[in-house]
Formats: C-alpha cells, structure tokens, sequence
C-alpha cells in the first residue's frame, strides 16, 4: 500500500502524545497499536488530500477516549524520553516532578489540547478537527488549561477532580 510509509513515519509523534495520554510506556504503545489497527482497517474512510496527521491523531482521540471511558488514569513522563545534554539539577527534577502533577490534576480535556500544542505544535484549527470539536472550545480549553496550569505551578490552587455528569 502506497501510504504504509506515511503511516510509519507518523508512529513516534503517535507514540509521543499516546505516553502523554495513557501515562505509561505499555498502555500507551497498546493505544497506538490499536490506533493503527483502526486506521488500517477503516483508511478507506480518510479523505486524500486532508492530513495524514490529523486523521490519525483523531483516530488516536477516539480509541483513547472509549478505552478511558468511566477510568481514571495517571499521567507520567516516559521513561524513554530523549535525555537532555547536561544533568538535570535537583531543583530542575523537582520543577519536572510538579509539572508532571500539574497536568495529572488538569481535566482530561484540557489536558488534550495542552498537550497537541505543547508537543505537536496543532494549530487550533487542526486540533478542533482531531478532536471533533468547536474551534472556540479549543481556544477555550487551551486558555483555561494554561491558566490552571499556571495557578498549580505557583501553589495557587489545590488539585480538583471533576466529576462528569450525565
């Protein structure tokens, strides 16, 4: 198939953003497989001429949220990740240890977006399309999860588990 090399140039930024979502290194490499089963079996349903990219991302969105529908999950920095030139000070794994907290406490929803901008560089048009929503819902879940970000990195505000209702 023609677009096999797209879709394995395209696993380490899937890869990437599953470990940001599912939080450790086995469930996210199963999110990923499982978003590649699915995008195999159903490409013929992926528009040409549209982005690869954000077609998989959206397909990633959709297995990730009916896998975590109901469970709560953490959030954890891999273990994997590319290890910086210099050794970090103690201050510096203190700072990354409150920033991987930070975002855990975030709801998943902003979380979403903070991390397709943060680590994928989305615009916010392409984020609205691989998340199926509003593009003033991303601007506004952005913002909000800027801010709280902010507000948990200076102390501002406690951690708070929102509930969904239905």
């Amino acid at each position: 198939m023609e677009h096999a090399r797209d879709f394995v140039a395209l696993i380490p930024r899937l890869r990437r953003y599953a470990r940001a979502l599912a939080g450790d290194r086995s469930s996210a490499d199963d999110l990923v497989q499982d978003t590649l089963e699915r995008a195999w079996t159903r490409f013929h349903l992926w528009q040409r001429g549209t982005d690869l990219r954000a077609w998989l991302f959206t397909v990633m969105h959709n297995v990730h949220v009916n896998r975590t529908r109901g469970l709560r999950h953490h959030l954890q920095f891999d273990e994997d990740a590319p290890e910086a030139d210099a050794k970090p000070t103690e201050n510096a794994a203190l700072e990354l240890r409150d920033l991987e907290r930070a975002l855990a406490a975030l709801p998943v929803e902003q979380r979403e977006v903070l991390l397709l901008v943060a680590l994928e560089d989305m615009s916010y048009a392409e984020m609205a399309a691989t998340l199926g929503i509003p593009l003033g819902t991303v601007m506004s879940r952005l913002s909000r999860a800027r801010e709280r970000l902010r507000a948990l990195m200076h102390g501002h505000l406690q951690a708070v588990k929102l509930k969904r209702v239905k």
